[in-house]
C-alpha cells in the first residue's frame, strides 16, 4: 500500500505543479502539502528535488516522466 500512496503522491504533485523560471531554467514546482516521509523517498529517487528551507519541492524530468507513465497505468487523463 504504501508504493501506491507514494505513486499517487508523484501522480498530484504533477498535476498540481506550474512552471518556474529561474536562471534560465524553466522546471515544474509544486507546494510540498503531503507526507514528508513520502516526499523524502521520492526525493532519494531524483523524482523531485526538495529543500527544507523551500514550501514547494521541484519536479525532476525523471519525476515528470514517471507521473505520466502513472497516469496512463491509472486510466486517469491530464
Amino acid at each position: 500500500m504504501e508504493e501506491k500512496i507514494k505513486e499517487l503522491t508523484l501522480m498530484l504533485l504533477y498535476l498540481t505543479s506550474w512552471k518556474e523560471s529561474e536562471c534560465g531554467m524553466i522546471y515544474d514546482r509544486s507546494w510540498k502539502g503531503y507526507n514528508f516521509e513520502l516526499l523524502k523517498k521520492l526525493s532519494d529517487e531524483d523524482l523531485i528535488i526538495d529543500s527544507k528551507k523551500s514550501k514547494s519541492v521541484a519536479i525532476t524530468n525523471e519525476g515528470i516522466a514517471k507521473a505520466k507513465q502513472l497516469l496512463d497505468l491509472y486510466g486517469l487523463k491530464e
